[in-house]
Order: structure tokens, then sequence, then C-alpha cells
């Protein structure tokens, strides 16, 4: 029985089967709720049956990793990873799910071969049962911190061996896990390993009941730089000209009205100014054009392809996948999600490439990247638009400072690359024992053989 194959030691289990009781009439509300996100471009019309756990590929044959991302943040670290794991191990297969459709379409470029991509299914028993019984992944690898409890306990109740990787939990979602211990206890416990981010996540997972939990640090400051398209660069290279230029990335509702101050604050010192906006949910692009054109500034949006005259004076990217040409385009970027409390965004993605980085104070999502900066004089924190437009000044008009910065936040980028080799180390016992697996070697025996693997990872 389920409830038999979860309790880990003495946790109470009541709660966990209480939830997935819960869930089991949930079917019809749930796919209303999902044709509703269709018809808001949240999901994937003609792939909404992988939410139901209905396969739209294949299992290819031999030993499947399954990694689970939640979105664009999550499978940009792991694609490195990814790439490693294929390249080292010539007959092993990668699953990767999502759960966004933003992160879907990021991912049709730039997955490897034998790297197959799926949408997560709902958190439903029936759903999550189609789905194991297709797949049937050797090892699953999450991936930070969406904890789905019926998917984690239904694959730990299969033997799957399941690591936790880059694990990590923000404050808000720690607290609102203290309240249930019934539930997360169960649900982190059922990882073998659980890799944290830093030491402060470690000391959170095991509190709240995570096991054989270490801190090896962030993936994403081992990530490969953005791709670049080279043709498009150069031409946008000459649409701008000499033009002076900065970058709002990633950015979230309130702070497109930041970057819009920003730039008629600094259009005056810095004549023919041009400013670059790329939300972090290209879908609002409609709404933030209409803001933006609504405080009198011109703008190009790239979604329609139109190009950038001298007359622009914001450049709407509102388009997926390009980041890598707009902070190489830029030089300069704002990191968005950070003024308005979202946690931030990965700030090495714009040092990689020879950008220079400025954020504003809540960056909690990627805290450790951001106290390397800081401690590297890397990078500057803002808290409004009066602030932000100062520091944007300075770099434009201070090349040297700038390019001080910019040599700093590199080599912070690139003291990240370790983290991957330690990553790779901790899963060598477990993709080491797939092969045995496959020959007939229990679960159990599994986890037994790598208990003694000398890569074991400690409590």
């Amino acid at each position: 029985m389920l409830g038999d194959v979860i309790a880990t030691g003495a946790r109470p289990v009541m709660l966990p089967l209480l939830y997935r009781a819960l869930t089991l009439p949930l079917p019809p509300f749930v796919m209303l709720y999902l044709w509703r996100r269709c018809q808001r471009g949240k999901e994937d019309r003609l792939r909404l049956a992988e939410r139901c756990g209905i396969a739209s590929a294949p299992r290819p044959p031999g030993p499947l990793v399954w990694i689970h991302a939640a979105s664009v943040g999550e499978a940009t670290a792991v694609l490195r990873l990814i790439e490693q794991l294929l390249e080292t191990r010539p007959g092993l297969e990668i699953l990767l799910t999502t759960g966004t459709v933003a992160s879907a379409r990021l991912l049709e470029s730039r997955l490897p071969a034998r790297a197959h991509h799926q949408y997560v299914p709902v958190d439903i028993p029936g759903w999550i049962r189609r789905f194991l019984d297709h797949w049937r992944p050797d090892l699953a690898l999450w991936v930070e911190s969406e904890l789905w409890p019926n998917l984690v306990l239904a694959t730990h109740a299969r033997g799957i061996p399941m690591l936790l990787l880059n694990g990590r939990l923000s404050a808000r979602s720690y607290r609102r896990w203290r309240r249930w211990p019934g539930l997360i206890g169960p649900v982190l416990g059922a990882f073998a390993q659980c890799l944290a981010q830093d030491a402060e996540q470690a000391r959170r997972i095991r509190r709240l009941g995570g096991y054989q939990v270490t801190a090896i640090g962030d993936l994403k400051t081992a990530s490969n730089p953005l791709p670049i398209d080279p043709t498009e660069f150069w031409r946008l290279r000459q649409e701008i000209g000499p033009r002076p230029l900065w970058l709002a990335a990633s950015t979230h509702p309130g702070e497109e009205e930041i970057a819009a101050a920003v730039h008629q604050r600094l259009a005056i010192d810095h004549p023919g100014l041009l400013t670059i906006i790329a939300p972090r949910h290209p879908a609002r692009g409609e709404s933030v054009a209409s803001m933006l054109i609504a405080h009198g500034l011109s703008v190009a949006r790239r979604s329609r392809g139109e190009p950038i005259t001298a007359s622009t004076k914001i450049y709407l990217a509102d388009t997926l996948g390009e980041l890598g040409l707009l902070y190489r385009l830029a030089g300069i970027a704002f990191i968005g999600g950070s003024i308005t409390p979202r946690g931030g965004h990965n700030p090495l993605e714009a040092a990689r490439l020879d950008c220079t980085v400025l954020h504003g104070p809540d960056m909690s999502n990627c805290a450790a990247m951001a106290t390397a900066l800081a401690a590297a004089d890397a990078a500057q924190t803002v808290g409004s638009a009066e602030e932000l437009a100062g520091a944007v000044s300075l770099l434009l008009s201070d090349p040297r400072t700038r390019a001080a910065r910019t040599d700093a936040a590199r080599r912070v980028a690139d003291a990240g690359a370790a983290v991957l080799d330690t990553v790779l180390a901790r899963l060598a016992p477990w993709l080491d024992q797939i092969v045995h697996v496959q020959n007939g070697l229990s679960h159990d025996a599994l986890f037994k053989a790598v208990d003694r693997a000398p890569h074991a990872v400690g409590a």
C-alpha cells in the first residue's frame, strides 16, 4: 500500500494519504482549469495531453534518467549537466520535464540529441500513474524546489532512486512548509540524497525532513553562456550604431515603469539613448508596449520584427530565448525581479557575456551569486528609479569603472565551473549502477551498492 512505502522511519503518513485522497476527484476541475490557461497562452494546446500523463513520444530503449525542472531558470541550470551526462555515458537517454510553455519553447532549440522534453503531469494520482507506466525512469533528479507530493511519493513507491539537485527553499516556501511537517517530511525523506545550493538551504531542507543533505553550490554558476545568433547580433549592432544603450532584463510588472522613468531621466544627459526592455514573460508584450506609449515613448517591438530607427526610444524584446543576444549588445544590464520582490534572476548569465550587472535588493533566488558579485565589487544594488538612473548614468559616462566591474563579474562567473564537477561526482555511483538495474539488479541492491560507493554523500 502507498502508505507503507512512503513511511520514512516513524514519520506520520496520514497527511500524504489525505492529500492523495483529496486530489483523486479533481481531474474534471483541473481539465477546465487547464483549458482556461490554454486560452491565456499559459498552456500548450497541442501538447495538453502530456499534462494528463499521456506521452507524446515513445520511451527510448536503454537506461533513462528523468530530470524535472520547473521552468526556464531551472531548465537552463541543468542544460550543461545534461550535455555532460550524455557525452560521458553514450548509452544514456534523458527525459526532461518542465511545467511552462516558455521553458518548452526555449528547450526546442537547446536540448541535445538523446534528450527528450515532456510537460510534467499535474499532481493527480491517475495521471502520474500513466506517466510513470510509460516512461519507467531508472533514476529521477529533481531540480531546486518544485516538490509535488503525489509525484514524488508515487515515484518513490516504485523504487525509483531520487536525488534533489540544486536544492533551494525560499524563506516564504520554508515558512509555508513548516506548517505542514507531516506532508513535507515524507516528501523530502523520499530523496536518497539532497544536494543544496548553500549551507542555509541545506539547513532548511534538513529541518523539514531531508537527509543525506550536502551544500555543494549553485548549478546555475556552472551554466554555459547563453546562445547568441551572430548574424542577428551584427544586424542589430548596425541598426543601433553608436547610440548609448542599456538593458532591463527579465523584468516583472512595475519594473518596466521604472525602466521607462530611468530612460526619461537619462535621455537629457545622454542624447540618443536607447533602452532595451526584455520582459520575463514575453506574453506581456502588448500591455508593456501600451504602457510605454502612454508615457510618450516610441517603441519598436522585436516580436513584430519592427526595426530600430533613429526615433526609437525603447526596444521591447518581447521574445523568448534571446537574453544572450541582448546582454552582448547592451553591455549594461539591470536584472529584473529584484526591485519588485520576486527573488531576482541569474546575474551570472549577464556576467558571462561581458555585461556590467545592476540589480535590486531582492536577490533571494540567487543569494550566493549576488553575495559573490558584491564581494568582488562586480555589481551594484539599486532600490529605486532614481538609484537605477544614477547607476546607469555612471556606467555610460565612465568606461573605466564599467570595464573594471565587467572584468570582476566575469571572474566571479568563471569561478563556478567546479560545481558541475562536484555534482557529476555525486551522481556517478547512481549512474554507474543503472546498467546493473537494466541487467536485473533490484533497486534495493542499487541503494546498498551506492551506500558503499566512495562518492556517497554524508548527512
